[in-house]
């Protein structure tokens, strides 16, 4: 399992990542772009004393309207200038970076008379939201330190497509290992036999879209075992 120090240093900017989002939320507009929303984020990350990324020179990566499925990398990712309007599904991915720690952190926000709402009442966005929030729920209590990375995608992708959903992700897998080198990412794919509890931190995050629908939604943790084996989130 980690170290104490390597928890605290991950849940700091962590816990920084999650709170831009949350003031994000309230700042979008109907004439916001991903564009503008991408600033807005890496100015409060700025603010909040995190102005590098380990993704790619990426260190928001936004996504809505006609690109809401679209998954891409963050090497070829350039935001776009299509504006939010009255609806619409926003995607903000996170990675800010302090020496050898990382956060990483997706959030989806559904909008609404043209700005974001948490009681969304299209059908689709709540079904979209209420499954990720029971996925990772789901996730907690089912994965071991002896849960390999295989398992975990295939729990993962035979759940998605028994609630009707399709994994979007174009590696198709649903996270990866928390390292100091993004080469070096273990990904939860179907061919990785390799062991959860055999590295410090994993992300977990299913890009998915409801089958035949039009909206794709991400949300995205960081986990690590505790000393009893526990999976916890950071």
């Amino acid at each position: 399992m980690p170290t104490a120090l390597q928890i605290a240093k991950h849940r700091e900017i962590q816990a920084a990542a999650k709170t831009v989002l949350a003031r994000l939320a309230g700042m979008i507009t109907s004439e916001d772009t991903e564009q503008s929303i991408a600033d807005k984020a890496y100015s409060m990350l700025c603010e909040s004393g995190y102005s590098k990324t380990w993704y790619h020179q990426c260190p928001a990566l936004v996504l809505l309207g006609s690109r809401s499925c679209v998954s891409i990398s963050g090497s070829d990712y350039q935001p776009g200038k299509e504006t939010v309007g009255k609806a619409n599904l926003i995607t903000v991915d996170l990675s800010p970076v302090h020496d050898e720690y990382w956060g990483d952190c997706a959030r989806s926000f559904p909008v609404e008379n043209g700005r974001v709402t948490h009681t969304p009442q299209l059908l689709e966005f709540r079904n979209g939201l209420c499954f990720q929030q029971h996925l990772h729920a789901q996730m907690l209590e089912t994965v071991t330190p002896k849960t390999t990375f295989g398992q975990l995608f295939d729990w993962a992708n035979l759940r998605i497509r028994q609630n009707g959903f399709v994994n979007l992700d174009y590696r198709n897998n649903v996270g990866h290992s928390i390292v100091t080198d993004r080469d070096q990412r273990q990904y939860i794919h179907s061919d990785n036999n390799q062991e959860l509890g055999e590295v410090a931190f994993f992300s977990f995050e299913p890009f998915i879209r409801l089958k035949g629908g039009k909206w794709g939604f991400k949300h995205e943790g960081i986990f690590y075992f505790n000393e009893q084996g526990k999976l916890e989130e950071i």
